[in-house]
């Protein structure tokens, strides 16, 4: 039995009609029905009038988006509601209403008593095929829309992707790309080490295996390192010039504090390094009092191990550090401070960046590694962090120094200079000549300076105890 309308038996003729239509006509006498299919009209009217008004509301939502949509035929007249835009819009908040509704009079005279059954299936019918006539039309529409934009889209992208990387380009599919050779690898390699040898430089990254060495893309890192350090430098002269309740002693003696801190909380020598780095270019920029430089050297600390540790030490343990001279609070609002007055720019090369170059540069003159030669040099470069002297020395020209006196401390019978070094340094022998000598009074410790924790630290034997070496020969015969 079909939900939109029910088979009456009637005493001349039989046909289906609405359930409304039906009910007036037996009300008015029109149609003589049988109790038993008068009881069975009752019951489906019932079950079935909660459906019939969701069913409605699908209909009306889905004209006016006009989306396609799986539906059955429309309703015949279940509502007694008019055609017109207003009614409609009406019939569409009807889903929470109760299911038996009651027929007002004006809808009930919208509808004639004695109006054929055929006419009003006529009727609607048309209504039905103009319904489905509409959402085909809105639905090619706006397929035509959403095709025209994907191909719109996908013109603008061919057109950037052919000016960006050419015609011939568009064409490689990606099972092709092991085929593509590796510029780097393949043509510039050989063509760079050939051109080095040539003038007796080793190319220390043509045979590097080693991925964090970048070694395809090193070259140009360090060039734009080399750039950079010049930017981002602190004051040579900022003790004298800014700062006037601490001298350059007291930053020495925090300084050789934070080397025992870092020693304490395992930190690696990067962080060390940019610790000193922030310090110094906070200090050159703005005034502290003597009572907040150590305040200063925790908070750049704690910045520095966040940058550069994996677990970097907990706020509560630079104030531990500190006998909690300082509390929690003025630790972070120091940090924000610093971070604040250097603009957060912290990628800054610092003499550790070019040592790691140099050594392995210094190490392709050697058929084995030395550890030896990196130790040695990493305690040389550490001792200058102490000094406020050498700030006027560049990182780079600071790590080239080491170095060579490194080299120079372990081997007295070559010369520690070679066009190697030469060349991936930058810096030819007379260069480096006031850096060495000052770095060679710091490994004598010509001046007798009583802050030793790097002295003590590398005297340890896991770093050989490099401390203790220093040249039989004057290294100012090398110049």
């Amino acid at each position: 039995m079909s939900r939109e309308s029910v088979t009456f038996q009637v005493e001349e003729c039989s046909g289906r009609i609405t359930r409304a239509r039906a009910k007036e006509l037996s009300e008015s006498g029109g149609i003589l029905c049988s109790s038993k299919s008068s009881g069975v009209q009752k019951q489906i009217l019932r079950t079935n009038s909660k459906r019939m008004a969701s069913d409605d509301i699908k209909i009306c939502s889905i004209s006016s988006n006009g989306l396609p949509n799986k539906r059955r035929a429309v309703l015949k007249d279940v509502t007694n509601i008019s055609t017109n835009d207003k009614n409609c819009r009406n019939a569409s908040n009807i889903q929470g209403a109760k299911p038996t509704r009651r027929v007002s009079a004006k809808a009930k005279a919208n509808v004639p008593l004695n109006a054929p059954v055929e006419i009003l299936g006529a009727e609607e019918d048309a209504n039905t095929r103009l319904a489905e006539d509409l959402s085909k039309i809105r639905v090619v529409e706006s397929r035509e829309v959403s095709l025209r934009e994907t191909l719109d889209e996908k013109e603008r992208t061919v057109q950037i992707t052919s000016r960006e990387c050419g015609v011939s380009d568009m064409v490689l599919s990606v099972s092709s790309e092991e085929s593509i050779p590796q510029p780097n690898e393949k043509y510039m390699a050989p063509e760079r080490s050939v051109a080095l040898s040539d003038r007796g430089i080793i190319d220390i990254d043509s045979n590097s295996k080693c991925l964090q060495s970048c070694s395809t893309y090193a070259p140009d890192i360090y060039d734009r390192i080399r750039v950079t350090e010049l930017d981002q430098r602190a004051s040579t002269t900022y003790m004298e010039q800014l700062q006037q309740d601490i001298t350059a002693n007291m930053r020495g003696i925090l300084v050789d504090w934070l080397v025992e801190v870092s020693e304490e909380y395992n930190l690696v020598s990067d962080t060390l390094y940019l610790t000193v780095n922030v310090i110094d270019r906070f200090l050159s920029q703005n005034y502290i009092e003597k009572k907040r430089l150590q305040l200063v050297g925790v908070a750049s600390m704690l910045i520095a191990s966040k940058y550069e540790e994996i677990c970097a030490p907990r706020v509560e343990d630079f104030c531990f550090i500190t006998d909690n001279t300082y509390t929690k609070e003025e630790v972070v609002e120091m940090e924000s401070e610093v971070l604040n007055l250097l603009h957060f720019r912290l990628s800054v090369p610092t003499t550790k960046t070019f040592l790691r170059r140099f050594i392995q540069s210094a190490h392709a003159s050697y058929k084995v590694p030395c550890i030896e030669l990196e130790f040695l040099a990493n305690y040389l470069a550490e001792l200058t962090l102490v000094e406020y002297s050498f700030l006027k020395f560049l990182p780079s020209l600071i790590a080239a120094s080491a170095v060579f006196l490194a080299r120079w401390t372990l081997d007295q019978s070559n010369h520690p200079w070679n066009p190697t070094l030469e060349h991936y340094t930058s810096y030819n022998v007379s260069q480096l000549k006031t850096a060495v000598l000052a770095l060679q009074d710091l490994q004598l410790n010509t001046s007798a300076s009583s802050l030793n924790a790097i002295r003590h630290k590398y005297r340890q034997p896991k770093f050989k105890c490099v401390a203790t070496l220093t040249s039989t020969k004057s290294v100012l015969s090398l110049f």
